[in-house]
């Protein structure tokens, strides 16, 4: 049976070993909340004049995933790289006309409260449908955004969001439907 001064030696070695790290330029960055914004997470393209009749869609997509690294730019950390890279599920629609697709997104930074966008930032990522093939998954290109760092701002203090650059018309219909 194992005292209490027994067990607390193999904490105290780890302890020790970790007093000799004292420099704390070689721990990771951190980074923000990284999130996926749910109102714009599901993209559906119709075709124009068609409704919204699934035989009129041409392509549905979602975003499954997000991942993230942090590293510090600038000898001072003055600065966060948040290096970003989204994947998506795809499907290809009765009505599309090829075997690609163009779907924009976005990448947004936001206070903590997520209230005020500080930054955003458009892109289009394409998907390209194999022969026979009505499904895919895609992840998109990395895109970095800087952050400032400072006295007055930490990684904790921002927020990124991800989501599809929607119409109107499609933002309502995620709203009636719902998450998915």
């Amino acid at each position: 049976m194992a005292t209490k001064a027994g067990a607390a030696l193999p904490l105290l070695g780890a302890l020790a070993l970790l007093g000799g790290c004292g420099d704390a330029s070689l721990l990771p960055a951190r980074c923000p909340r990284i999130a996926i914004l749910a109102d714009a997470a599901d993209l559906t393209q119709f075709r124009p004049g068609g409704g919204q009749d699934l035989t009129a869609m041409q392509v549905d997509g979602r975003m499954v995933g997000v991942s993230g690294q942090c590293d510090y730019a600038g000898r001072g950390r003055e600065a966060l790289n948040v290096t970003l890279s989204v994947a998506i599920e795809a499907e290809r629609g009765p009505a599309a006309e090829g075997r690609t697709a163009d779907l924009p997104y976005f990448i947004a930074v936001t206070g903590r409260d997520e209230r005020r966008i500080l930054d955003k930032q458009p892109t289009v990522t394409t998907v390209r449908f194999g022969a026979n093939t009505t499904r895919t998954t895609v992840r998109t290109d990395s895109m970095t955004i800087r952050l400032p760092l400072g006295d007055r701002h930490q990684a904790e203090d921002y927020t990124v969001l991800v989501g599809f650059q929607l119409t109107p018309e499609q933002l309502a219909l995620n709203r009636r439907r719902g998450p998915r």
